[in-house]
């Protein structure tokens, strides 16, 4: 449910774009996505910081898109987003030597130091490839392939990519439930 959730924007963004186009989407998309946030703070639920750092950069992106009436800021939008999460667990690893993904996950899993920095770094090359494949699409393909790439595309890539962090994974949740 929570992945839905956090998908509500995007397939928004997606719904409005086959309606109406670019510029609706866009409103429709930071619209949603204060409303996301609207959401979660009246039932008094706890707003993930990705959460706020996500709507500072659609109103950004969107803003600009909506107000220059040019539809490359939003096409950056994804790639800013991965880039800075990429950004993120990287420094956070290699400056302050905190291991983002372990600060997440160490609770459920146990696991010796090599493999959270492999698993982290899997994560900042994944979301490095992401915003260039981004880019790649939104500037050699048009529009309506972009924006469909943007939903599916995305959303496969990252299931295809979770999964086989859940195969890297299994290996150390086995090795917890026998001892």
């Amino acid at each position: 449910m929570k992945f839905l959730f956090d998908l509500f924007p995007v397939i928004l963004f997606f719904i409005a774009f086959k309606l109406q186009g670019i510029y609706v989407a866009t409103g429709v998309a930071i619209a949603a996505s204060f409303a996301q946030i609207g959401w979660l703070w009246l039932r008094g639920r706890k707003i993930d910081t990705m959460l706020w750092v996500s709507l500072a950069i659609i109103v950004v992106f969107g803003s600009a898109t909506l107000l220059l009436h040019d539809e490359t800021f939003i096409k950056w939008k994804p790639t800013v987003l991965y880039w800075l999460f990429a950004s993120v667990l990287s420094v956070s690893a290699l400056v302050f030597r905190k291991n983002l993904i372990r600060t997440m996950l160490g609770e459920q899993i146990q696991m010796p130091d090599p493999a959270w920095n492999r698993l982290n770094f899997s994560w900042v090359g994944f979301f490095a490839c992401m915003g260039i494949l981004n880019l790649y699409v939104a500037f050699n393909y048009p529009t309506d392939t972009w924006v469909n790439f943007k939903l599916f595309g995305g959303m496969g890539l990252m299931l295809a990519f979770v999964i086989g962090q859940g195969l890297f994974l299994a290996k150390y949740v086995e090795q917890k439930d026998t001892e």
